[in-house]
């Protein structure tokens, strides 16, 4: 999925491209890419410390979120499958 398709199926409103659920969405992506990366080239060190940082930063996110609106948030990581 592209990032264009990602936006528009989290968002919230019309011009929403940076809510928590849209940046998770968009993280998630890309940590999964990562991970994808990673199995083929497990000596990647900067990218494993990209990967971790991208996690982090998703947590912080995924425990705003769970704050604002507990709704939304089981919705979200029930839709990314996320843990």
């Amino acid at each position: 999925m592209d990032k264009k398709q990602i936006i528009e199926k989290y968002r919230l409103t019309e011009t929403d491209t940076g809510s928590a659920q849209v940046q998770i969405a968009l993280l998630t992506e890309r940590i999964n890419h990562l991970t994808e990366h990673l199995k083929t080239n497990h000596k990647d060190n900067s990218s494993r410390r990209g990967l971790l940082q991208l996690v982090g930063q998703r947590k912080g996110l995924l425990e705003y979120l769970e704050k604002k609106d507990i709704n939304a948030y089981r919705e979200l990581k029930k839709s990314l499958q996320i843990r």
